[in-house]
């Protein structure tokens, strides 16, 4: 079962699911559910991105078939149009599932939602670890 998964520039911000199909239609329904035009979409160039501007997103895409990884449209220096972060968060994706030597597909959803998860946490408060453990949040009153 194939992951998609849209994440943002700016924000960092990840969203992965758990998909029957990887095909263009799956596709567009994943980036229209994870984001919101007019937000740019970089991708390589497999041919099942090219209808993201029907959804409202524009598109830049690099042709890893043609040795190109990264390319700077606007000249100033900065090689912006690149998918080196999605690639990147498969590797991660990918590297948290090996220990496990396999995942049943029924589970796989959950596996890819804790990994969403950790990657989308930004700060770790002691609120949230005492979340976690079910600790409840008491105000300690000195005598």
């Amino acid at each position: 079962m194939p992951v998609c998964g849209v994440v943002g520039r700016g924000s960092g911000r990840l969203r992965l699911s758990v998909e029957r199909h990887a095909d263009a239609g799956t596709l567009n329904r994943v980036v229209r559910e994870a984001s919101e035009p007019p937000a740019r979409m970089n991708t390589d160039d497999w041919r099942g991105y090219d209808r993201l501007a029907e959804t409202g997103h524009p598109r830049s895409s690099v042709c890893h078939t043609a040795g190109e990884w990264a390319r700077d449209d606007d000249g100033d220096g900065v090689r912006e149009v690149h998918n080196n972060t999605q690639e990147g968060l498969w590797t991660g994706l990918r590297n948290s599932l090996r220990p496990f030597r396999g995942v049943n597909k029924i589970y796989l959803y959950q596996y890819v939602a804790i990994f969403e998860w950790g990657h989308n946490i930004k700060r770790v408060t002691p609120e949230f670890i005492r979340a976690m453990l079910g600790v409840p949040i008491t105000t300690f009153i000195p005598p």
